[in-house]
């Protein structure tokens, strides 16, 4: 997204309401919707992370559950079909669609239904997930706790689950 379209959507922020943002969001909200329903695909955590980006520029609230969060994630699956990752700094979420080195935690999915499973399951329990081998975590757990509840707070208030 250029920094432009960037800028306008999060000054557009501050005057619609929620229900509009969503609206406008209606895109995104129909392909997580179809990624969370249907068959998993290798895009599954290109999809949750777009929509995150973009619901992290159009709705306040979403924004202030993060005010002041930093942090930098890598999110792969074992077999490297899947490798993307978020940058959270300034009050700003960038989507990054490649591996990077510079994280501050790193989650290794044995496959995409290990990570659907983590990120949507009730007790979202990543120790749970490391013991049956679904899951290796490089880094701090408490920011896989921060991201799940970022995914869950996106698909209640998206109204997708």
């Amino acid at each position: 997204m250029t920094r432009v379209k960037h800028f306008l959507f999060k000054l557009l922020s501050w005057f619609l309401p929620d229900r509009i943002a969503r609206r406008l969001m209606r895109k995104e909200i129909e392909d997580l919707q179809r990624a969370l329903e249907g068959t998993l695909t290798d895009k599954f955590l290109e999809i949750l992370l777009g929509g995150m980006g973009l619901a992290f520029l159009l709705l306040r609230g979403f924004r202030r559950n993060l005010a002041g969060f930093s942090g930098r994630y890598l999110f792969r699956t074992a077999d490297g079909t899947v490798a993307a990752g978020a940058r959270f700094a300034s009050g700003h979420m960038h989507v990054l669609h490649e591996a990077d080195n510079a994280y501050d935690v790193a989650v290794t999915f044995k496959d995409p239904a290990a990570l659907r499973k983590f990120l949507f399951s009730k007790d979202q329990d990543i120790l749970a997930s490391i013991l049956v081998n679904e899951v290796s975590v490089d880094g701090n757990l408490n920011y896989i706790y921060k991201f799940g509840f970022m995914a869950r707070d996106l698909v209640n208030r998206l109204g997708v689950a």
